[in-house]
């Protein structure tokens, strides 16, 4: 097990309660961002899921309105950057079109994240019995099923559009991948049709049948909004409630029971865990299942075509995970080759695994550094099995959940270092970074074998 590491200074508990004065002003498709670059979209995607004619309109988008790429973000959504002042409309009507903004007033809030490899049990997936997972993959729910018809939910219920564009729903088929992540509504998968929902970080959850999953959840967001409003604290997220109004699963199986939906609660549920996908090629030579990555979650707008050509060739979807990578099922022939030579990584143990970075300069004016470009010059020689993330300042923006990782944090004259289980080091020079970095991200005291 990896030791786990600490929460950034942004993060919030309940001993510390959060009390704003000021809205959420998290970016969306409509509400653009002003940042140094140009002005930023951030596109939803529920369950990232995209069709080829969707993700051919986020290209076209970055061409014509942006800097002609596209970033993938650790929601699983997908970011436009350099966008032209004045874009907004043509923009949005793009989107539109491409069905991406099905409820304007709700696009900010559609933050659902799923199981990206859930449904994927045919015999050459890697969920199938020639898979890691072996028969036991057939017996998991459809994860992205679920995701869909909570959004459809949430869509069309006017009162959801109050909840902050940072509260994230997360639907996982049970091997505990995306419940890894921090959400403040987790679905999990169960054996016999059945699923738990956990309400933030609590220890319990309730139990119900898995067709109610949608619906439970979309009453756990408004049980969450009834205890915001009361809490009077402007909370954006569960884990930041103050702790005498924290949701709890009793009330909210009263809540459940209300709406018809039958639910029991259950005491401490164990909490699986399962890696992220690893860059992949999985299956036969006419048909396989795809994991993508694109290095630092960023690629050019011809990079992304490709990707949808591809899935044109298959079953005609892209599932974008909240790694930073693209999941193609059903891709066919060369279309493992024709994406690494297109730059992106399709096989395990490239450099690019589990490096991470926020935007850094230029595009970030509070950034003290150009994280990207530090991160792709030592990528090859301080690699390791600790994953770490490249921040330009103390927000730590898209930094890790769920496992243990290495922090650079730049300082203005270098970068803090610091590793679960080990001193921090202040102020790591750019000459030192490849040799401090490797020996961080394979400390024997952290990594057990």
């Amino acid at each position: 097990m990896l030791a786990a590491m600490p929460q950034p200074p942004s993060a919030a508990s309940r001993d510390e309660p959060v009390i704003r004065e000021r809205g959420d002003a998290c970016p969306g498709a409509l509400r653009l961002h002003a940042a140094d670059d140009g002005f930023l979209a951030r596109v939803r995607l529920p369950g990232g899921l995209l069709t080829v004619r969707q993700a051919s309109a986020l290209a076209l988008a970055a061409d014509r309105f942006g800097d002609g790429h596209l970033e993938l973000t650790s929601r699983g959504n997908v970011q436009l950057r350099g966008l032209a002042d004045g874009c907004g409309a043509g923009l949005a009507e793009l989107l539109d079109a491409a069905g991406l903004l099905p409820a304007p007033s709700h696009e900010r809030v559609r933050n659902i994240v799923a199981t990206p490899m859930s449904g994927l049990d045919g015999p050459d997936g890697p969920d199938g019995p020639d898979g890691p997972d072996g028969p036991e993959g057939r017996d998991r729910p459809d994860a992205l099923a679920w995701a869909l018809e909570f959004d459809r939910l949430l869509c069309a219920s006017p009162w959801a559009a109050a909840l902050s564009g940072r509260f994230l729903f997360a639907f996982d088929d049970g091997r505990g991948d995306v419940a890894a992540l921090g959400p403040d509504v987790t679905v999990l998968g169960r054996p016999d049709g059945r699923a738990l929902v956990r309400l933030g970080g609590a220890a319990d959850a309730v139990d119900l049948a898995g067709q109610d999953a949608p619906g439970a959840v979309l009453t756990a967001a408004r049980y969450f909004l009834d205890a915001a409003a009361e809490a009077g604290t402007q909370a954006w997220r569960v884990c930041e409630l103050p702790a005498e109004h924290a949701l709890e699963a009793a009330e909210f199986g009263r809540r459940l029971d209300a709406v018809g939906i039958a639910a029991t609660p259950v005491g401490a549920v164990d909490r699986a865990y399962a890696a992220p996908p690893r860059p992949s090629v999985a299956g036969g030579h006419d048909r396989a299942t795809l994991c993508v990555l694109p290095p630092l979650g960023r690629l050019g707008s011809a990079q992304w075509r490709l990707l949808a050509q591809v899935a044109d060739e298959g079953n005609g979807q892209l599932r974008v995970t909240p790694w930073r990578s693209v999941v193609l099922p059903g891709a066919g022939g060369d279309g493992a080759a024709r994406i690494e030579r297109a730059g992106l990584v399709v096989t395990p143990d490239s450099p690019w695994e589990s490096v991470t970075a926020c935007t850094g300069r230029p595009g970030c004016a509070k950034s003290r550094a150009d994280v990207r470009a530090d991160a792709r010059a030592v990528a090859e020689v301080a690699r390791g099995p600790l994953p770490v993330h490249w921040s330009g300042c103390e927000r730590r923006c898209g930094h890790p959940r769920g496992t243990a990782w290495v922090d650079l944090v730049a300082t203005g004259s270098g970068y803090r270092l610091a590793a679960p289980g080990r001193p921090v080091r202040e102020d790591v020079r750019p000459s030192e970074l490849a040799a401090a970095l490797a020996d961080a991200r394979t400390d024997p005291d952290v990594v057990k074998k």
